[in-house]
This record gives C-alpha cells, structure tokens and sequence, in this order.
C-alpha cells in the first residue's frame, strides 16, 4: 500500500502552511485501523492539502495514492476519500478563467492549472468509482455516484451504470444520492438531458417508495425548471405525507465515532445531532433542491412552506424554517402566514425547533410583527416553568417561583433571541422585559442596539442605561462596552444620562479615542437641546483631526444650540480638494442633516456632484436638494446612482421621499423597483442580519416617494 511515495520529494512540494513534508504521515493516517487517526488525518487533508478547497503541487502528487486507497478493500472510511477526491477533482473553471499562472511573484497564488491537472489526473484513474456503486460498506455506495457524475469521463456509460444499479440498492440514502447523481450528468451535458428529464418524470411518477419519488421530482425540476408542473404543490405536499406515514418510526443509530478534536468531527457531531431522531432527515436537502429550482415562482414556495410547517412532523416543520430563510432572505412576497406559523414553534417541547423559529425571526425586524403574541408568550414563560425555560440561568435566582420573564439574557439562549425579535418588530411588550435584561450581569448588545424602534415607550429604559454606562470602566475596551449603551441612550433620548456620557467622551482612552468620541457625539446630538452643559466639548472637537469626530461634534452642536456660524465653517473644512471619500461624505450628510439652515454651504457641495466615487455623489446630491432645495442639479445624479450601484438605494430613495413633486422624473424607477420580485440587496454568497430589514425600508420608502408624487404634498 502507498507503493513509492517514499520517492515522492515532499519537502519541495507546497500545501496551505508551507513545505508538504507532513503530507505521508496524513496519507498513512487515512488507512490507520485507528477511527480517530483516520479522521485526524483526513482533517489535515482539508486542512492543509485542500485547504479551501485549493489545488496545491502536494495536492496533486496525493492524487495516485489517494485513488490507491479507494480501491483497497481493507481501507476503513473510503467513502470519506471518496469525497475528497470528488472535491479535489470537481472544481469546474470559468471558461474565460486563465489556464497559466498569472501572478508568478505572489507566493501563495494557485494557478488555475492545478485544478485542471487534479480533474485530468482523477480523471484518468475514474474507473475505480466504477466497483464502487456495489461496495459491501453503505457509505462508500454513497460516495460513488456523486464522484462518477463529476470525475468520469464517460457520462453515458456512467449514466447506464447509476440507473441499473438503482434497481438493486436497498439503502434508502444511497438511491437518493443515485438520483441526484443522474441529475448531475443531466445538467452537466447536454446531449443526455432530455432522455434524463424523461426518465426522471418517469420514475417520479412510478417508483413505489415516496422518497425516491420525490428525489426523482426534485432532480427533474433541477434540470428543466422551466417544465415544472403547475401542481408541484399538492404533489409534493402528498409525497411528504407518504413520507411521514411511511417513515413513522425511530431513525436508526447511526455508527458511533470516538469524538476528535478537529473541524471535521465537530461538523460531523453537529449533522448526528441535526439529524437525530428524524425517520427521514434526507427531505431536506431533496426539498432545497426543489426551492432553488422553482427559484421567483415564490407563492408556491410559500405554499409548500405553509404546508410543511403545518407538518405533525416536527423536522418536516424545522426543515420548512430553515427553507424559508433562503427564500425570505432573497425573494419579497406576502409572508405573513408563514411568520404566524413559524411563531407558533416557539412553544414546541423540540429545543431544535425553537431554536430554529427563533433564529428565524431575529432577522425579520418588521416583518415578524405577526409572531408578536407568540413571542411575548414565549418570554412570559418564568425560568423552570416546562419548555420555554432555555438558556444559561433559565433556573437560576432567587425569590418564589413567579414568571419572570427577565431571566437568561446572557449569550444566544432562546428567551434572548425572543426578546431581541420582539424589540426589532417594534412591539412595546419588549419594553419591560428588556428592563429586567439590563438588570441581568450581562446584556446581548443586540438588544442595546433594537431600542431605536420601540417609540416613546422605550424612555422608561433611561435610568437603567444610564447606571451601565456609569459602570463601564475607561479602559481600552471603553469602545466595546459603551458604543451600544450610547446608541441605546440616543435612541430612548435619555438626556438624563449627560454627565455619563460626559465622563466617556471626556475620558476615552488612546485606544479607539475617535472611535468612543463619535459614538458619545452622536448620543449628545440625539439628546438636543438637553445637552447643552456639553457645548464646550463640542465646540473643542470641532476642530479635531478625524472628519468623523469633527462632523459628529458639529451635529451635536447644532442640535444643542441651532447655531450655525461655528458649524458651518467646521463642515465645509472637509469639501475641499484632497479630502478623502469618508471625510467628504460625513461633511455632506451633516450638512444634509441640518437642511436649509446650511443653505450656505452649497457651491461647497456642488464639486462632489461629478465625484468619480459614487457614495461622495450620492451624499453630496442628497445635502445639496436638503439645503437648497435644488432638484434639477441633484436628482440626475442620484437616479445615475441607482442604477450604477443597488446598495445606494436606500439613502436615494430617501432623498426622493423627501423631494416629492420634484422627483417627479423618479417616477418611473420607483414604480419599477416595486414591482421587482428579488431584494435588491439578495446576494448568493451569503446575506447581513439586516439584509431583509434593508430592503423593507426601502419598499417603505419607495411607497411613500410615489405617494408624495402623485399627491403633490408632503
């Protein structure tokens, strides 16, 4: 075994910490008779040798003694090698992606060559994938038809291989993965896609077992999501039925693993733990194949959501969460049904499936207002009292055991991520629960930070900030533990609290001095006219070097006072050539911020008008119509700006809300955006806790744009 690689210069040869001399060690811990130095070493492997998914020179020369492992029989965990050389060999270049190296000075570069060698050379050994599909161990069948359909070179015998192997498996998971397997070569090349498609309708249709059906289903809509039947609702709400009914019953243990300390086992024991004590957890990945296929067709998305999460099956129910978050997250539509549906998770006895509703409408801000009773019955569960008692402390304190719906705020419990969707949904039952959180040692920040939607009701939240911030040492970790008690504190408008902010901004130390000081200005800026006794700080700051120090104490002082003529002049220091994009743009805003008042200030932000960076042309559009009113010079530049560059939108569309009837030539735009489906903030490679919150306010604000338009007033 692993004949010559003794005769392999490994030291020459590259991984992703440096000289690959480790790398035969890594080889022979893949066939250890050892669980644990199995796992170690294939940790190491995707560690280091694939690290990210890389293709290094020692990656390359594993290839043959990787593919010598696969096809000893004796070898332990294959079907984990398997996989790796599916990842090795699977990467699939752009077609405009260049095949030589293009940076040769840039030491940590990976040619693109490399993947290609890696699919060439795997390639060219594909043939031991072929046994595979009949190995007497489940999870090397398993591996198999996925390496086939990406490594093979010839797709059409593979395809013939993968369909007759089909009428013979018996292990329920691998004739799923024989499935997606055939829709992988079906997408992959064309001249077998419409006898696969057809084939796939086929067996959705006549396959006796309800999970190959619906794979079979969920493959087919894959690859000719434009054929999707207009009945694919019922249909699949039926098989998942089928399921439930069929599948009612204990999983089956799973074989048990020594626990590792690596990535790859913690991964491991979090997918055991997803899955445990789910008949069927494969639906939801055959369901997200399903959702991305059927992509904008969002009412029969919410439809099969809808239905699932009214599933008696409390995974088809966790499943249907986690679903909608991929789609609320890109997709704009009519969610309230399936917010109400999802709130009423939360009184599940399943921990998993509380934690996934609650996870859920943490970020739905406005949206989860249809969850609001269910979530303030979920936080007037006391600590102790059935399942809704979760989280660090949850029968921890002191006193007869009355609710106490302040208890457990510490850390990512499942009464805290409650209270911090109640807040963002704006409703005003969070208010007393959040002062019983910030009698608590320690507060989530997030909470500090949802304060700014809870209206009037929030001022009784004052003096409990205020005595925090008292407490916070000035220290170098001065910024991290003030910054959300000071936007707490603007957001409630609790002037009362002006000597601790005083004693903040006049005490921040080196460390992130300009940082604390623009927080604590902001905070004495909300307070207005109730911070006056801080007008020397303000006027001394004026001149500070930072732009955004300087424009915060300028903001602070204008909403102190009203008086323009130190203000002014503080602002417009900062709309000169040489100034950076930054400092420019916090000037404009603040200038935007105090209106017509600034009137004066606009030949000085006429320059930033035909900025080559888009956000100084936005910013400086914006203060422009704010003090002068001048829409003819401005909204040319920010409808140029909407369409150059979606994350601008927001700050544009507030601008046109503003300018009603003079945003008239808007018009169209608007109406556009209203119509569009997507987010205009959706992205593939991931999404902000905002995202959704984003987007809303700039349907709002859209809305209210046209409104002023078509009305002709405020």
């Amino acid at each position: 075994m692993l004949t010559g690689i003794e005769e392999v210069d490994w030291a020459s040869l590259g991984h992703a910490y440096g000289p690959a001399d480790d790398v035969p060690e890594l080889l022979r811990g893949l066939a250890s008779a050892d669980p644990a130095e199995r796992e170690t070493a294939l940790d190491g492997m995707y560690g280091a040798v694939h690290h990210q998914g890389d293709v290094y020179d020692s990656t390359l020369a594993c290839i043959p003694f990787l593919l010598e492992l696969v096809a000893d029989p004796d070898v332990q965990d294959r079907g984990c090698i398997v996989e790796l050389l599916t990842s090795i060999g699977g990467i699939e270049l752009d077609d405009d992606e260049e095949l030589d190296e293009l940076d040769s000075e840039d030491e940590e570069f990976i040619p693109a060559a490399n993947y290609a060698m890696a699919a060439a050379a795997i390639a060219a050994g594909a043939d031991v994938f072929l046994g595979l599909v009949s190995d007497p161990d489940p999870e090397v069948r398993l591996a198999a038809p996925c390496a086939l359909a990406s490594l093979h070179p010839e797709p059409a015998r593979v395809l013939t291989l993968l369909r007759e192997r089909l009428t013979v498996e018996r292990d329920t998971e691998v004739r799923l993965a024989l499935v997606a397997a055939v829709g992988r070569i079906a997408l992959r090349h064309a001249s077998l896609r419409t006898e696969t498609v057809d084939w796939l309708g086929w067996l959705a249709r006549a396959a006796h077992d309800p999970g190959l059906r619906l794979a079979a289903l969920a493959q087919r809509a894959r690859c000719a999501p434009a054929d999707i039947p207009d009945d694919v609702v019922p249909w699949v709400t039926g098989l998942l039925e089928e399921i439930r009914t069929s599948a009612n019953r204990p999983a089956s243990p799973g074989t048990e693993r020594a626990a590792t300390p690596t990535l790859i086992g913690q991964v491991r024991e979090l997918l055991e733990e997803h899955a445990a004590g789910r008949p069927a957890p494969w639906t939801e990945e055959l369901l997200r194949t399903l959702h991305a296929a059927l992509d904008d067709r969002v009412d029969d998305r919410i439809a099969l959501i809808v239905a699932q999460l009214r599933s008696p099956d409390w995974g088809q129910r966790s499943d249907a969460i986690w679903l909608c978050g991929g789609l609320i997250r890109v997709w704009r539509g009519r969610y309230e049904e399936v917010v109400r549906l999802v709130g009423a998770q939360l009184q599940d006895p399943e921990p998993r499936l509380r934690e996934a509703a609650t996870s859920f409408l943490e970020r739905l801000f406005e949206l989860g207002a249809p969850a609001a009773d269910a979530l303030a019955s979920r936080l007037s569960v006391g600590p102790g009292a059935g399942s809704g008692a979760v989280g660090p402390g949850a029968t921890s304190g002191s006193g007869p055991a009355a609710p106490n719906p302040g208890h457990a705020f510490v850390g990512r419990s499942g009464r805290d991520g409650a209270l911090l969707a109640l807040a963002r949904a704006g409703d005003t039952r969070a208010v007393p629960l959040l002062a019983r959180a910030l009698e608590e040692p320690e507060v989530r920040r997030e909470l500090l930070y949802a304060m700014d939607g809870l209206g009037p009701s929030a001022a009784m939240l004052a003096p409990l900030l205020r005595r925090r911030l008292a407490e916070v040492e000035l220290d170098e970790w001065l910024y991290d533990r003030a910054a959300p008690l000071l936007y707490a504190l603007a957001a409630v408008r609790g002037g009362q609290a002006l000597p601790e902010v005083l004693r903040v901004l006049r005490g921040a130390p080196a460390n992130r001095r300009d940082w604390v000081r623009e927080a604590a200005l902001r905070t004495l800026a909300a307070f207005g006219p109730a911070a006056r006794e801080a007008v020397p700080d303000m006027r001394r700051l004026l001149a500070a070097e930072s732009a955004a120090v300087a424009t915060a104490a300028a903001k602070a002082l204008w909403a102190a006072e009203g008086d323009r003529g130190d203000v002014l002049p503080a602002l417009e220091r900062w709309l000169r050539p040489g100034a950076s994009c930054s400092d420019w743009c916090a000037a404009a805003q603040a200038l935007g911020e105090i209106g017509p008042a600034a009137a004066g200030a606009a030949p000085a932000l006429r320059p930033g008008l035909v900025s080559r960076d888009l956000w100084v042309r936005v910013r400086s559009a914006a203060a422009l119509w704010r003090v002068s009113g001048e829409a003819s010079a401005s909204l040319p530049v920010l409808l140029a700006a909407w369409e150059e560059n979606r994350h601008a939108r927001v700050d544009i569309a507030e601008c046109l809300a503003e300018m009603g009837p003079a945003a008239s030539g808007a018009q169209l735009v608007i109406l556009t955006e209203l119509t569009r489906r997507r987010r205009h903030n959706a992205r593939e490679d991931g999404s902000g806790s905002h995202d959704i919150h984003l987007d809303e306010k700039l349907l709002t604000l859209c809305r209210a744009a046209l409104a002023r338009m078509e009305r002709g007033t405020f």
